[in-house]
């Protein structure tokens, strides 16, 4: 599977600080140190509906996660899969009476068209689940052999029990850890699990839906979870930088995929550092496609809304917040891209060598974008105020701007 066209991250003189940022396995701010690769890994979307906010903001954050990165002049190995084939994917195809892998094809394909508009760089590897299944199989047959799998009824359960350090990712209690399985694609109530959150790895063929050679295992197709280990084990290896996603991926999907990662390699960690990205709200709730409230990228983008003015709504809440998108949030971010605009289209302006540090130190500070923006905000005041003589100051503004926050002035 292919993803989308890098925009070009402009050069800046200098170089940029390490980051810190918030893991949630240690529930503090830890430095990353990645060497002269960074690796990161990105839970992407199932394909079922097209891009809302919310998933612009989550990855809207790990872009920045690889701004900064390239800043300080290392290489980054950014790996993001896409789920094309699960439920939810299999029950709104057969709503709309669509092939499941037209819908499929179809949204990942709008998914590239918003990621490329928001200036998101791009993954190394974009890599499906079904293209992923031949890796997957031989991951499953060895947790079986190594005691830490169990067949249900011809499905393929994995043990958490099987992993010490089970529930080190979450810190959730044994009630919070069922109640979220239910709610986020497990099956805790069926009988003869070991473990009620106990994840299924491989489900065994059902009538009607599709499936693949699964060797030992039987026909069938796999879990959510072991995707994603697969994956990253595959193109990054154990012990990567960043394990990222929203924070709705917490438990029971990193917490999971960790623990597979684990018991399979006999090492610790799956990743240095498990980030996560808060929820935007509509209307008081979450963003949620479940719950229909949503406002798309692709919408907003057909109603004419500048994608820079996008990006700088969701840049201006810091990524681990939950905030809610309102009209108000979007006027705002189009009144400030209209500023910055008309300030760098000057000749010449205040000095800019400071301001570019101030953005990486904010950035370099768990992705503190909205004190980035701020920093950008002042100097953009003291242009209309009094203007000054360095005539490369604008463009110093627009490359930094560019290449640490992804929007195009």
């Amino acid at each position: 599977m292919h993803a989308w066209p890098a925009s070009e991250v402009p050069a800046l003189p200098g170089q940029g600080r390490d980051l810190r940022i918030h893991d949630t396995a240690t529930g503090g701010l830890v430095t990353l140190d990645p060497g002269p690769v960074a690796r990161i890994y990105v839970c992407g979307i199932t394909p079922y509906d097209a891009t809302h906010i919310g998933h612009a903001a989550t990855y809207n954050a790990f872009d920045l996660v690889q701004r900064v990165w390239l800043d300080t002049k290392r290489q980054v190995h950014y790996v993001q899969n896409v789920t094309d084939v699960d439920d939810p994917l299999l029950e709104r195809a057969e709503r709309d009476g669509l092939d499941w892998t037209v819908l499929a094809e179809k949204e990942t394909a709008l998914f590239r068209e918003d990621m490329t508009a928001l200036r998101m760089l791009p993954p190394r590897h974009y890599i499906g689940a079904v293209e992923a299944i031949p890796g997957i199989v031989p991951l499953v047959e060895r947790l079986r052999d190594l005691g830490a799998a169990y067949e249900l009824e011809g499905d393929i359960y994995f043990s958490v029990e099987s992993d010490p350090r089970f529930g080190q990712v979450s810190h959730l209690d044994a009630a919070a850890m069922r109640l979220l399985s239910a709610e986020r694609g497990g099956d805790p109530d069926r009988p003869g699990k070991k473990n009620p959150v106990d994840p299924m790895l491989w489900m065994a063929a059902r009538e009607g839906e599709p499936s693949w050679d699964g060797g030992s295992l039987g026909p069938g197709r796999p879990g959510w979870h072991i995707e994603c280990v697969a994956i990253a084990l595959d193109h990054l290896g154990m012990g990567f930088d960043v394990q990222g996603g929203g924070s709705d991926l917490v438990f029971p999907h990193h917490e999971m995929g960790a623990s597979h990662a684990q018991v399979l390699t006999g090492e610790f960690p799956m990743a240095k550092a498990y980030v996560h990205a808060g929820m935007v709200a509509l209307h008081g709730e979450k963003m949620s496609k479940s719950k229909g409230n949503l406002v798309f990228v692709s919408r907003l983008r057909n109603d004419g809304v500048d994608p820079a003015a996008v990006r700088l709504a969701l840049l201006a809440h810091h990524y681990r917040a939950d905030w809610e998108w309102t009209d108000q949030v979007l006027q705002d971010a189009v009144t400030r891209l209209g500023h910055w605009r008309a300030a760098v289209s000057r000749p010449d302006g205040p000095p800019a060598e400071a301001l570019v540090e101030e953005i990486r130190e904010a950035l370099a500070n768990d992705l503190d974008a909205p004190a980035a923006l701020a920093a950008v905000d002042r100097w953009v005041v003291l242009q209309e105020q009094s203007g000054g003589t360095d005539t490369g100051a604008p463009g110093v503004v627009s490359r930094a701007v560019d290449a640490l926050l992804g929007v195009a002035l």
